[in-house]
């Protein structure tokens, strides 16, 4: 069975497939990874967890990504062998002990991170201080972010000052990480905790090299609008430079969503049709399940009868997912032509971030059936 074509009709056509297909977009992802490549005033590295998928990773870094965030030991060793020429950073205040050792004596991991005094001991006897840096996490929320990251994770901005001193009298180089919170709706969050990592740095004896501004960056969905991503760009090289930083200063990014989500698609069955209600081969248990949380209600879609787009008459629908429990439920109602059924195929784009990384196998509904569409038709739905 074949794992490329140029277009949907033309999977459509030769599978009909009855499980979900999740459909890579190469050209779309080269176009929307160079942006930020190029628009982010600094360093950038891919979040790991967004969409940890073999083949995700291997596109992303076929696009330009040579750095790559990391949140865990098993997410090193599957980068680490994917893209063996790329720098990893364990990126995660909580590590499992020896995990911290191994990634550094098994895939020459440097950066690391801590929020609190009482981790940088334990891992400070699994590395070499002398050839790591330690980012210092500091606690900053903002209004615009759909969820805030530091409620779990950060130091109080007052006591970094004294935690990167401890970094410095290790022997590790110290550097200075913060994450204004996951889809963040105001490049103004980025200009906000950028102020308040220069009071803390203004204080120290000595100049830190790194600072990392997390992620957050968002994208647009149906209903869902955001500022342009060179916004945030502009806005955060802008206030990056009142930072006192170290000769050679840098900053350092972990967009997730941004880079995965453009690129990726769903192509999913319709198993049932009653009367406003549809029922797909993929739901909330499955790619659709970060639909749960607050932000985006939906993807944008378009159906297909017989490898054809379908066209005339739409209304909206009601769409649920295969399992058995009834909170498998997309969260708004979606557009769909008047007339679709049974056999009939809806693929959903835009759906690379947050999806193939968390989807479950629950009720025994699951699909690892990953293609790629290549081709000057082969733009994603929009």
């Amino acid at each position: 069975m074949t794992n490329s074509y140029a277009n949907v009709k033309e999977l459509l056509l030769d599978r009909d497939p009855q499980l979900p297909v999740y459909c890579i977009y190469p050209h779309v992802y080269r176009k929307s990874t160079r942006h930020f490549l190029d628009g982010f005033p600094g360093r950038v590295m891919y979040a790991v967890k967004a969409n940890n998928h073999p083949a995700i990773i291997e596109q992303l870094h076929a696009s330009g990504v040579r750095h790559f965030d990391c949140a865990s030991l098993p997410e090193i060793e599957l980068v680490g062998k994917l893209c063996p020429d790329s720098t990893l950073y364990y990126m995660n205040p909580v590590r499992v002990s020896g995990h911290a050792r191994a990634a550094q004596h098994d895939f020459g991991v440097r950066h690391f991170v801590v929020d609190h005094h009482s981790g940088l001991a334990p891992l400070l006897e699994e590395i070499n201080p002398a050839q790591s840096v330690i980012f210092a996490r500091m606690a900053v929320s903002h209004e615009s972010a759909l969820e805030d990251l530091s409620a779990k994770f950060g130091a109080k901005p007052e006591n970094i000052p004294a935690l990167l001193t401890a970094i410095h009298a290790s022997g590790a180089e110290p550097a200075l990480a913060f994450n204004v919170g996951t889809g963040v709706t105001d490049p103004a969050a980025y200009e906000y905790a950028i102020g308040l990592a220069r009071e803390a740095l203004l204080t120290l004896p000595f100049k830190v090299r790194l600072l990392d501004v997390g992620g957050g960056f968002p994208k647009n969905y149906p209903g869902y609008n955001v500022p342009a991503l060179d916004d945030y760009f502009s806005r955060t090289r802008l206030a990056a430079q009142s930072l006192p930083l170290a000769d050679g200063g840098e900053l350092l990014s972990e967009p997730g969503r941004a880079l995965s989500a453009p690129g990726l698609s769903a192509v999913t069955r319709v198993l049932l049709r009653k009367t406003n209600r549809v029922y797909l081969n993929d739901g909330m248990y499955g790619a659709f399940w970060e639909l749960r949380f607050r932000g985006h209600l939906q993807y944008p879609c378009r159906a297909f009868r017989g490898g054809v787009p379908m066209t005339g008459e739409t209304k909206p629908f009601r769409l649920f997912g295969p399992t058995c429990d009834s909170t498998d439920e997309m969260p708004a109602q979606v557009e769909l032509p008047a007339n679709i059924d049974v056999g009939d195929h809806i693929e959903f784009g835009s759906i690379g971030a947050y999806s193939l990384s968390g989807r479950t196998d629950f009720n025994g509904f699951y699909s690892d059936d990953v293609i790629s569409l290549a081709g000057e038709f082969a733009e994603p739905p929009q």
